[in-house]
């Protein structure tokens, strides 16, 4: 039987749990496709927490100009998700996606 969810975990550290209500950790079911039809992706996935998991309406301080913002370090089961396509990695089941911020005061 087919599904048309992806099970996904989605992880923030750095201080970007703040943003998320404190939660380090969200297991999330996703559709496996977006509003047209095609697969959904990484760079999906980040509008998708801002509208749908964030509580904070300091949503800059996770996206700059629809992009993850400059410091936030992005990883694709535990790859830099440069190597994976960045925004455009499509997700499979099982994904695990860590944003860490690397922003630091001083």
């Amino acid at each position: 039987m087919a599904t048309d969810t992806l099970s996904i975990v989605v992880e923030f550290t750095g201080g970007l749990e703040m943003l998320f209500s404190d939660q380090r950790s969200h297991k999330l079911s996703v559709p496996k496709t977006d509003s047209k039809g095609a697969p959904v992706t990484v760079g999906w996935l980040v509008n998708y927490l801002c509208d749908e998991i964030m509580q904070d309406s300091r949503k800059d301080m996770f996206v700059l100009d629809d992009h993850v913002r400059p410091g936030i370090l992005v990883l694709i089961n535990d790859a830099d998700w440069e190597l994976e396509g960045e925004a455009s990695y499509e997700l499979q089941s099982n994904d695990n996606i860590l944003f860490v911020s690397t922003l630091h005061g001083g």
